[in-house]
């Protein structure tokens, strides 16, 4: 499912938005580092899932300092991520890797775009090319280990 995360209007909405996401992100990597059978791939993926606590630390702040709302829980989106990974786990550690790049699709297309939203300042723009960075690797090694799986 595409996401339409990064055409908001005003860096306020894309902070929410990305918060959502995030959280969403969050709820995905729990539901597949419990069911990932390989201990060194739950391990990895629990190095990943900090990397999205981190990002949603930091929209947190910026949501504090352009006055956008911080939900403090996902959307309906978290339900999509989540089922994925458990329809997945029916077929093993290389199907829910699949899943959740997936969901690292989404993130990545999110983080392009804030990256080029014109309300970005100079510390903004470098958080969501950091985020972006981020998530391609995340994506990168997701789609590797799930190939050779």
């Amino acid at each position: 499912m595409a996401t339409t995360v990064g055409n908001e209007s005003t860096i306020d909405h894309l902070v929410t938005n990305l918060i959502y996401l995030e959280r969403d992100a969050l709820a995905a990597y729990e539901s597949s580092i419990d069911r990932l059978s390989d201990s060194a791939l739950s391990q990895q993926v629990q190095e990943f899932r900090k990397d999205h606590q981190q990002h949603l630390d930091v929209l947190q702040e910026m949501a504090r300092e352009t006055g956008a709302e911080a939900p403090a829980e996902g959307d309906m989106k978290q339900m999509l991520t989540t089922g994925k990974i458990a329809l997945a786990d029916l077929m093993g550690d290389g199907a829910i890797l699949k899943a959740m790049k997936t969901n690292e699709d989404d993130t990545v297309t999110a983080y392009e775009r804030a990256a080029g939203h014109s309300d970005a300042q100079p510390k903004s723009k470098a958080f969501f090319e950091k985020a972006l960075a981020d998530e391609r690797r995340h994506r990168e090694w997701m789609d590797t280990m799930a190939k050779t799986l």
